[in-house]
């Protein structure tokens, strides 16, 4: 479990920068009140599924070192009384794993992928392998400064800079330029939880358009491990949550990112368990979509249970999907709207038992699809206070307790979102027993460190002495 040995080792979180940032943009956003927040959120929940993902941005990309100069992103040093910290090239460039995700391609495991896969080209100039380890754009939108080497840029996650760079430069001199106009423009809206889950979703666990499928992951690549808030978490920041950054942009907290993040996640699989191109793989159907580990342990091993938090299992020897995210989704919505959480589930049985043939699976498929999407905006306007967000520990971990994270990567998920939740309470200073939380966090992630050795009972007994730090 190589993501987990890479998560952060504490659930208390680091200590934020203290970089003062006292300019201010030219605009400043309605104040707080029930009617903006709401119309907000939907205003927001409309543009992230409007947003054009950046590699189908028609706009121009410019080239990473566009944003190099020191007068820019490339200082060495933080510039005092800056909006931004203007150092976030020099970050990018010498700490953040994704400027050298195109020069993976070039190792001997990348080039004995694409052997694997009769790949003639190498794994370099392979679409199914640039399209997420480089900003891999058509031609004629590739500027004179372009260059794969760089990886994935700033432009791959921004969006390509053609239309929006000369507002994104020019807040001082030009008074009507403002976040909004960048947005206008073609600026990825990030700061949209939302939008941000749309984009990192694409490559770091896939869409219609690129898929670590089954046949590549046969070929010798790792299996696909994601989660958004952990992954955000242990990013290298390149921005500062303050007063000023709270003013012009939305600010998400850790948990609403998480949950965004798994109805996402599950609205992507459906999409990609219907899409002729990515639902099936000849005969069989796209193997990734189900549970490794259902097929990937000695017959030895029987695994099958008769029931599950999805209600009754459908019949053994049938390869189970891989429900981890809908297991999260299953209990953030239990927690928060009720009516919702027993739709998602018994949606869950239905899928399941469409795809053993008794139902119509693209129809299944798609009810759930419209779910978890009904669920994101409930986890964008609800207020993730202590309360609520021990109520949402509390339900994962009853979860574990009833045995229902028996695959390895649903105790995967839960795992990270626990971490997730445990950060957030102790911020909050709401987690008083944070010390042994964390090291019983610890332990837990301990059995997660080789996926083929997990067993199920050995996490449900760590999971009652967590349970006994969580509710004190």
């Amino acid at each position: 479990m190589q993501v987990l040995r890479e998560i952060l080792s504490t659930v208390v979180p680091a200590k934020a920068g203290t970089q003062r940032r006292s300019w201010k943009r030219h605009w400043i956003p309605a104040r707080r009140n029930p009617a903006w927040f709401f119309a907000g959120m939907a205003m927001m929940g409309a543009v992230a599924n409007a947003q054009t993902l950046p590699y189908h941005s028609p706009h121009q990309t410019l080239g990473a070192v566009t944003c190099a100069s020191s007068l820019c992103h490339g200082a060495v040093r933080i510039w005092k009384d800056s909006p931004v910290l203007q150092n976030e090239y020099v970050t990018y460039t010498r700490t953040d794993k994704h400027t050298r995700a195109y020069k993976v391609l070039f190792n001997a495991k990348s080039q004995r992928i694409a052997k694997n896969l009769g790949l003639k080209e190498g794994a370099h100039n392979a679409k199914i392998c640039l399209d997420c380890h480089a900003h891999n754009i058509p031609e004629n939108r590739r500027g004179e400064r372009f260059v794969f080497a760089d990886g994935i840029t700033c432009e791959t996650c921004h969006g390509p800079a053609e239309k929006y760079i000369t507002s994104h430069v020019n807040p001082v001199t030009d008074p009507a330029a403002h976040h909004q106009t960048n947005l206008e423009n073609g600026l990825y809206p990030l700061n949209d939880a939302m939008a941000r889950a749309k984009l990192c979703l694409s490559c770091h666990f896939g869409n219609k358009d690129r898929l670590v499928t089954h046949r590549i992951m046969g070929a010798g690549h790792p299996r696909m491990s994601f989660e958004l808030d952990t992954f955000t978490e242990i990013a290298p920041k390149h921005f500062v949550v303050d007063k000023d950054y709270s003013e012009r942009k939305k600010v998400w907290d850790g948990v609403q990112v998480w949950a965004t993040g798994q109805a996402l996640a599950v609205a992507e699989t459906m999409d990609i368990m219907v899409d002729d191109k990515r639902g099936r793989d000849g005969l069989f159907p796209e193997l990734v979509l189900f549970d490794c580990h259902a097929c990937h342990h000695p017959m030895s091993d029987l695994r099958w249970k008769p029931k599950s938090v999805f209600g009754a299992s459908v019949s053994p020897g049938l390869v189970r999907l891989n429900d981890s995210n809908m297991l999260m989704l299953r209990a953030l919505t239990a927690t928060l709207d009720p009516a919702l959480g027993e739709k998602v589930r018994e949606q869950v049985q239905k899928l399941n038992r469409a795809v053993a043939g008794e139902g119509d699976t693209k129809a299944a498929a798609m009810e759930l699809k419209k779910l978890s999407l009904e669920a994101a905006p409930v986890f964008a306007r609800t207020e993730f206070n202590a309360g609520v967000v021990k109520r949402v520990m509390t339900a994962l971990i009853d979860d574990g307790l009833e045995g229902h994270y028996s695959d390895f990567a649903a105790a995967e998920q839960a795992s990270m979102a626990l971490q997730s939740v445990g950060a957030f309470l102790t911020k909050q200073g709401a987690l008083p027993a944070a010390a042994n939380f964390n090291a019983s966090m610890k332990k837990l992630n301990v059995l997660l460190a080789n996926d083929e050795k997990y067993q199920p009972a050995q996490f449900v007994a760590q999971m009652k002495e967590l349970r006994n730090w969580a509710g004190k």
